[in-house]
């Protein structure tokens, strides 16, 4: 007895109620996949735009932030600076003030002739370093009067002046750059009363004789 083996020309069993079709992708599930896609794609981008948005908002917000504390840093340090400076210049000032009276003895002493020896030689050191700290000394014979800087204490009138004059300086002025710290102690002398006039009266007399005399009738 033999077996029989199927020929190659036999064709495999297929289910039942099966169709070759079956076999085969499903083309349009691929289809209906392709065509969702973009929508998605675009609800991401939107997404991703919003978030760049709020990601700008935010920085700009901390970029202000930022630039409104260096400024008020800046501030800051110019008031601490100015604040520094002004505490700095009030010490020294009043450090100079307890000396002037140091410094006008120096004056008088230089004036009577006794500023001689080791005590010339002091009391030109602390001149010298009282300058280093930026004192000046002011008032002058012959300057105009000035309230300002000048203290008067006494008054004359005197028919060789203009106008307030200071004719004799009794304690000099100190001032440590704009700031005055001691005005200058003066003897004043005003213009003689009744001088501007008889010194018209004399301009008039000589423009009178330059000009030929006065004009007759």
């Amino acid at each position: 007895m033999t077996e029989e083996t199927p020929g190659f020309d036999e064709k495999p069993d297929v289910p039942s109620g099966a169709t070759p079709d079956d076999a085969e992708p499903k083309a349009d599930s691929t289809a209906d996949a392709e065509g969702t896609a973009p929508a998605g794609d675009a609800n991401q981008t939107a997404g991703l735009v919003a978030q760049l948005d709020q990601v700008r908002t935010a920085l700009g917000e901390r970029t202000a932030d930022l630039q409104r504390l260096q400024a008020e840093y800046q501030n800051y340090r110019r008031r601490v600076e100015r604040d520094r400076i002004a505490v700095k210049e009030i010490a020294i000032a009043n450090l100079l003030t307890e000396l002037l009276p140091v410094l006008d003895d120096i004056g008088r002493a230089r004036e009577h002739g006794e500023l001689v020896g080791g005590f010339k030689s002091v009391a030109e050191s602390l001149e010298t370093v009282a300058a280093k700290m930026g004192l000046q000394q002011f008032g002058k014979e012959g300057e105009p009067f000035d309230p300002t800087i000048h203290e008067a204490l006494m008054h004359s009138y005197a028919p060789d002046v203009t106008e307030t004059t200071c004719v004799a300086i009794l304690q000099p002025g100190y001032r440590i750059g704009e700031r005055t710290i001691r005005p200058a102690r003066v003897a004043v002398a005003e213009p003689q009363p009744g001088a501007q006039t008889v010194k018209a009266e004399d301009a008039e007399k000589s423009d009178d004789k330059e000009s030929g005399g006065p004009d007759e009738g």
